[in-house]
């Protein structure tokens, strides 16, 4: 494993839920089809060499994804990075 690789969080298993970035990661797996990790090793590789903004673009022009979704994976990584 990466030691850059920002890893998926748990669900919570006392009945709360996910919060911040991490809240639209069960509608991002649902509606896209993919686990949320595939999703963060893609954006994790791309911050390399790549802004914030120029990630999103890419998960929305290449993926599909819609402009919330995309920054919340994005924010995620990179928070999770520091």
């Amino acid at each position: 494993m990466s030691p850059d690789r920002v890893l998926a969080p748990q669900q919570p298993t006392d009945g709360s839920k996910l919060k911040g970035p991490a809240s639209y990661f069960p509608s991002i797996e649902k509606t896209y089809g993919k686990p949320i990790q595939e999703w963060l090793d893609l954006v994790s590789a791309q911050l390399a060499d790549n802004t914030h903004m120029q990630v999103v673009s890419t998960l929305k022009a290449d993926h599909g994804l819609g402009h919330g979704h995309a920054n919340a994976i994005v924010a995620y990584v990179k928070a999770a990075r520091g």
